[in-house]
């Protein structure tokens, strides 16, 4: 078998074989196969696309390049949750204690903040001795004991679409479906939950631009899923502006256990709540998606899932009493407000340049090497439809450096979009695919 035969049959929109893709990523992972002939495959693909057998070959593919965890251990249905990402996306902070609180187990692998989007990681090291640097048995017996773990990927997972995306990224063939799909998908695979439940962001601050992107790469990686046979759903999320008021690290936290204790923000809460639901429904713990919501609703009302947070806070060695006094959390010692000049609607609020004052501030990563500043960020006083009135703040901006403070203000200037007639409102969960099936 040869790699020129393969970027031939697929640069002719040939179809490509188990076998050749499992020769091809694995010959690439081991350094056999050299960059310049997968950057050409890569682009064949880009070109011609890939059908539904071939994504889910390369997808398996690359999830058994590495480690695949064993989750058997863990009893019951372990479900497990991704977001494409997005600004001010501090979803697994809630709903992760809440369906736990439930007793189901979640055993979830996450990852760190690159660029304008946070990572849930650097959110939890808000809490001072909290560690996801845990041994998969660490891991197992965490789940079993207290329903949910959260620990950072392990360098072994899925190595082909590491070194896949790094390639991709520099020869300009990210943005192809089915080499997305295949690229989450391989990691959520080596995880192996048994169900797996996505937030597929679309709008300005997240990866798919349109609905119909969104959808297209939500029914492929459902489809991949369900290829190997996992339970899957996923959901088709707003991010026209950020999701909830807060976006930093610190700040999310707070915004986080205001939720649990049941004062987080509407959009916010309409997100989470539609994946918990998949997540409950895909446990069997109910039969309907009302029926799930009201359980969901009471680990809230009941502070069971502030309680949860805590103890998984705890277990993961972080200081739980910032659960319960998020007063303790690190704050920028310079606080700035953003005041609006003229009258009007808020119309849109542009998720990623607010993604990028917070990056401008300190609180995101340029390389994977960067120091983030767990205290800075945006507070957003004013959200999409909102009346605004001149001279009234419409975010309020936290650092430790002024300069950077001021780069921020610019940003967070031309994220908002004033309107003089009233705004339509948009709803936050664009559609769901259940296990195939657009609901």
């Amino acid at each position: 078998m040869r790699m020129y035969d393969i970027i031939n049959k697929k640069k002719r929109g040939r179809q490509l074989s188990e076998e050749e893709i499992n020769f091809l990523v694995e010959g690439y992972t081991k350094g056999e196969i050299p960059d310049y002939q997968m950057s050409a495959l890569m682009m064949a693909i880009c070109f011609q696309g890939m059908d539904e057998q071939e994504t889910l070959h390369l997808t398996l593919a690359m999830r058994d390049s590495g480690e695949v965890l064993d989750l058997s251990a863990i009893q019951g249905i372990k479900v497990d949750k991704h977001s494409t990402g997005g600004v001010g996306d501090k979803t697994s902070l809630v709903l992760t204690p809440m369906v736990a609180a439930l007793g189901i187990p979640v055993a979830k692998m996450s990852g760190r903040g690159l660029g304008h989007t946070g990572g849930t990681i650097d959110k939890l090291e808000c809490f001072p001795g909290f560690s996801t640097a845990l041994t998969t048995e660490q891991f197992y017996e965490n789940v079993n004991r207290i329903k949910v773990a959260i620990m950072g990927q392990t360098v072994n997972l899925a190595p082909a679409d590491k070194k896949l995306y790094a390639l991709r990224d520099v020869t300009a063939t990210v943005d192809q479906i089915s080499l997305i799909a295949s690229s989450i998908m391989s990691k959520k695979l080596a995880a192996n939950a048994d169900a797996i439940v996505l937030d597929v962001k679309t709008g300005n601050g997240a990866f798919m631009k349109t609905e119909e992107e969104a959808f297209a790469l939500a029914k492929e990686m459902v489809q991949i899923g369900m290829g190997s046979g996992k339970q899957m759903a996923a959901v088709v999320t707003d991010m026209d502006q950020p999701l909830g008021n807060a976006v930093g690290n610190s700040l999310e936290v707070k915004e986080a256990i205001l939720s649990l204790n049941g004062l987080g923000p509407q959009d916010f809460m309409e997100v989470v709540y539609a994946l918990g639901i998949e997540m409950v429904l895909a446990a069997d713990k109910a039969k309907t998606a009302e029926e799930a919501r009201v359980l969901l609703e009471q680990t809230i009302h009941s502070k069971a899932a502030l309680d949860k947070f805590a103890e998984f806070i705890e277990t993961q060695g972080g200081d739980k009493r910032y659960v319960y006094q998020p007063e303790l959390l690190p704050v920028g010692s310079i606080q700035l407000q953003v005041m609006n000049t003229e009258e009007g609607f808020v119309s849109r609020i542009l998720a990623e340049e607010i993604g990028l004052a917070s990056l401008a501030l300190g609180g995101g990563r340029l390389t994977k090497d960067s120091e983030v500043d767990l205290s800075v960020g945006v507070l957003l006083n004013k959200k999409r439809g909102e009346i605004v009135h001149s001279g009234e703040a419409l975010a309020t901006i936290f650092a430790n450096n002024m300069e950077k403070a001021k780069e921020a203000y610019g940003r967070i200037v031309r994220a908002y979009e004033i309107r003089q007639q009233p705004v339509a409102e948009v709803a936050m969960v664009k559609g769901i695919i259940r296990n195939g099936i657009r609901q």
